[in-house]
């Protein structure tokens, strides 16, 4: 297949080559009188002819170079090369950077994973079935823009959000700061959405395209295949709701986020976790978070669903929670039967590592290597609390497969990464399935869902 997309880009080249010489100045030529002297090449001409022979020879190369290596040794290759494009994003702004690797993936020019990942790394939760673990946290694909994409690069699962009911444009810019050598970020975006509207209208045409493409493609398809992925393709996704700075009924803005986009969802967050949304960590108090939980629970068990079910529905939370709110939180996700934990949000302390940095003094969540340890911390007391009957999905500080190898043993289902990916890019991903697959070998494990909780079972 590589062979053939390189010989048709040489054709196509070369076709334009000649399509682009004009037809006037061949007649011009043909007609002039064989005692005339021929008008003398420009410079830049023969420079011209120097670059398209070049270029002749790099794509000729370049096509004899992929004819000769399996998909897997190319698809590698691809990821690897997204390491040149790291450096230039890190002169960009922030919020600018971001921005622009969503469109990127949205586009399509990011490279997409063909190789299977390792069998040691399937997993079933919630009756849905995971390739691998690794999954892409909120925040990044914010309005659901680049969903495919994204799910191409190998990620298990893509969570978007968070979604609030209206649109509204977050706090002021600038509102993104990194601490390149920390590996961290303070951002106090404060729910930037375009809305339910918005973000109904891409997901509901991104499933329909899906289902189109099932029904083509059952014909071909045997029925003993085992389909990893649910309503957004290969992979799982999850819907991040939030609720709008402005309103007075939070329990009302998470309902009507149940409402318009549960059906496109393979599980749904409720995030009472961000620093920078005013009041919004007071819904994790225990008759806060019972009273909202119930709510929305009932909002969703109300609408009809097919033998799938409804979707899963988790509770994301703060790092910065004392030992009795951990025990209110578990409390009520256990007397409620809540489908799980993501654990956890930002923080809004400074760790000793980055308090010498004076981007550390700007107001908002940290993200990133410090949080590793607080998060897992949490993650560990949570797992106790809850003595492992509820799946929990571990986030923060996740740069490496070793990273996402202690939030499993601390007793996560599931991991996330957000910081990592934004410093470390698509080649990440391979990379940190690649070493999580290592450690779950060298220890013994014959599963990774053998692995979750090891340290506290």
């Amino acid at each position: 297949m590589a062979s053939r997309a390189s010989r048709r880009l040489l054709k196509d080249f070369l076709l334009k080559r000649v399509t682009s010489t004009p037809v006037s100045s061949v007649r011009h030529f043909s007609s002039s009188s064989s005692s005339e002297t021929a008008p003398k090449i420009p410079h830049f001409s023969k420079k011209g002819r120097l670059l398209t022979g070049v270029t002749i020879g790099l794509v000729i190369a370049g096509g004899a170079y992929v004819s000769t290596v399996d998909e897997a040794t190319f698809c590698g290759w691809l990821f690897n090369a997204t390491k040149l494009v790291n450096p230039f994003f890190a002169l960009l702004d922030a919020e600018f950077a971001h921005k622009l690797a969503v469109s990127a993936a949205a586009r399509g020019w990011v490279p997409r994973e063909k190789r299977p990942d390792p069998s040691v790394l399937g997993l079933e939760v919630w009756g849905r079935k995971f390739s691998n673990p690794i999954g892409l946290a909120a925040g990044f694909d914010k309005n659901a823009e680049a969903i495919d994409g994204l799910l191409g690069l190998g990620f298990g699962f893509v969570e978007v959000g968070s979604v609030t009911p209206v649109p509204q444009e977050g706090n002021p810019k600038p509102r993104i700061f990194r601490l390149r050598q920390e590996g961290a970020i303070i951002n106090r975006c404060g729910f930037n959405s375009e809305g339910i509207v918005a973000v109904a209208k891409r997901l509901g045409a991104q499933h329909g395209k899906r289902k189109l493409d099932e029904t083509s493609s059952a014909s071909s398809t045997s029925n003993n295949d085992v389909k990893h992925g649910g309503k957004a393709g290969p992979g799982i996704l999850g819907v991040n709701l939030g609720k709008n700075k402005t309103s007075e009924d939070a329990a009302a803005d998470y309902v009507q986020g149940v409402h318009s986009l549960s059906q496109y969802s393979d599980y749904l967050v409720i995030n009472v976790s961000s620093p920078n949304t005013p009041g919004l960590r007071m819904l994790q108090g225990r008759k806060q978070l019972k009273d909202l939980v119930k709510k929305v629970q009932a909002a969703r068990d109300e609408m009809q669903w097919g033998e799938e079910g409804p979707p899963p529905l988790l509770v994301k939370i703060a790092p910065d929670l004392s030992k009795e709110d951990l025990e209110d939180i578990a409390a009520v996700a256990l007397a409620l039967r809540l489908d799980g934990l993501i654990i956890s949000n930002t923080t809004i302390s400074r760790p000793d590592s980055v308090n010498k940095s004076p981007v550390a003094e700007e107001t908002g969540g940290l993200s990133g290597k410090p949080l590793l340890n607080l998060s897992t911390n949490i993650l560990k007391e949570m797992f106790i609390l809850t003595r492992g009957k509820i799946p929990l999905i571990g986030c923060g500080g996740v740069f490496s497969g070793e990273d996402a190898y202690k939030k499993v043993r601390a007793g996560a289902t599931l991991v996330q990464l957000y910081t990592g990916f934004a410093y470390g890019g698509p080649a990440l991903i391979p990379r940190i399935k690649a070493e999580l697959a290592e450690c779950l070998e060298r220890d013994g494990f014959k599963s990774i869902s053998e692995a979750v909780g090891a340290d506290y079972r």
